[in-house]
C-alpha cells in the first residue's frame, strides 16, 4: 500500500487545526498509511502551540514552523520536502476543504492520472472572490492550454514525483496543475465539496490578483522557454531590432529625399535605443543559454522527466 502525506500550510488557524486532524482520522483511518504535515507560516496566534501539542499526542501529526511569514508557496515547498509519503495531498487548514473528499481524489490516481485537482462545486465564497476566480481560470486555461474549471483549488492529490519536479515559489502554488501539465504529467479534475469558512478570516486581498497575474507570466516563461531562454530573449531582441531598423530606414529616406534635418527628431533617438536594446536582449539570451547549459551539467539537475522505461536484458 502506498503511503500518504497530507500537506497543510497554515497561518493563524488555531481554531481549525484540531478539528481538521479529527476529520482526517475519520476519513483516512484505517484505509491508508498516512501522516499530516503542517507548516506554520509565521502565525501570530496559537497555531504553533496547537500543532505541537497534536504532534506530541499523535504520531500521525508532524509540524514545522517558519521563522516568519514566507507565503503559501514557500510553506507548501517546505511541506513537500518534509513529507514521507508516496502520494501527496494538499489542502487548506481553514476547513473549507473537506477531508472526506481525499479518498475519492486518491482513487482517480489509480487510472493513471498523476495529479488530480479539485473543482469546488457550489462554492461557498462571496461574489467578490468567485467572479475574479472565473476570469483567472479562463485566462490561465487559455495561456497554458490546460482547461480546468478551478486551477487554484487548495485540495489536490498527486504522486510524489509531480510535486518534487515542478518549481513552487513566489505565488506558483496557484499554477501547480499548469506546471505539472507542462512537464508532461497527466492532470485531471474532480468536483469536491466546498464549505463556508466558520473561523478566522481570509488571508488574501485584492493584491493577490496582481501577484497572480505576474506569476502567470513566470509560468509562461518557465513552461515555454525554461529550457530555451535564448528563444525568448532572441525573439524579443529580433522584434526590437526590426522596429528600430524600420524607424531608421524611414528617417534615412526622409533625410535623403526631402533634405530635412533628422538629428533632433525624437524618433531618431527611439530607433537607436531600440537597436541597442536588441543587441542587449540577444546577448542576454546567449548568457542565459550558457548558464542553463552549465546548470544542466550538474548531476543534481534532471534534464527530462521520464515516465517509464521498458525492461531489457542485463548489461
Amino acid at each position: 500500500m502506498p503511503t500518504l502525506s497530507v500537506l497543510v500550510p497554515a497561518k493563524d488557524e488555531q481554531d481549525t487545526i484540531t478539528e481538521l486532524v479529527r476529520q482526517l482520522h475519520e476519513s483516512l483511518d484505517p484505509r491508508f498509511d498516512w501522516e499530516v504535515v503542517f507548516v506554520d507560516d509565521g502565525s501570530t496566534d496559537k497555531s504553533w502551540q496547537v500543532m505541537s501539542d497534536l504532534a506530541a499526542a499523535d504520531d500521525r501529526v508532524r509540524a514545522t514552523r517558519l521563522r516568519c511569514n514566507m507565503g503559501k508557496a514557500a510553506a507548501l515547498a517546505v511541506a513537500i520536502r518534509e513529507a514521507r509519503g508516496d502520494l501527496l495531498v494538499t489542502m487548506d487548514a481553514d476547513l473549507q476543504d473537506d477531508p472526506a473528499e481525499v479518498p475519492r481524489l486518491l482513487a482517480r490516481l489509480d487510472d493513471g492520472t498523476d495529479l488530480v485537482s479539485g473543482h469546488k462545486k457550489d462554492r461557498k465564497d462571496p461574489l467578490s472572490k468567485r467572479l475574479p476566480s472565473k476570469f483567472f481560470n479562463a485566462v490561465t486555461g487559455w495561456v497554458t492550454g490546460l482547461r480546468l474549471r478551478d486551477h487554484n483549488c487548495g485540495l489536490k492529490a498527486g504522486r510524489r514525483e509531480v510535486f518534487t519536479t515542478i518549481p513552487i515559489h513566489g505565488e506558483l502554488h496557484r499554477y501547480v496543475p499548469a506546471l505539472a501539465h507542462a512537464m508532461g504529467f497527466r492532470v485531471g479534475e474532480e468536483p469536491v465539496h466546498h464549505r463556508a469558512r466558520e473561523h478566522g478570516r481570509s488571508k488574501y486581498g485584492f493584491e493577490r490578483y496582481l501577484r497572480g497575474a505576474l506569476d502567470l507570466l513566470t509560468v509562461v516563461a518557465l513552461t515555454r522557454y525554461g529550457r530555451r531562454p535564448g528563444h525568448l530573449f532572441g525573439g524579443l531582441g529580433a522584434l526590437s531590432g526590426l522596429v528600430g531598423t524600420m524607424i531608421l530606414l524611414y528617417l534615412t529616406g526622409v533625410w535623403v529625399f526631402t533634405d530635412q534635418s533628422i538629428g533632433t527628431r525624437p524618433l531618431l533617438t527611439l530607433g537607436v535605443l531600440l537597436e541597442i536594446l536588441a543587441v542587449q536582449l540577444v546577448g542576454l539570451g546567449l548568457i542565459a543559454e550558457l548558464v542553463l547549459a552549465r546548470t544542466l551539467q550538474s548531476e543534481e539537475v534532471e534534464r527530462y522527466v521520464v515516465d517509464r522505461t521498458t525492461p531489457g536484458p542485463d548489461r
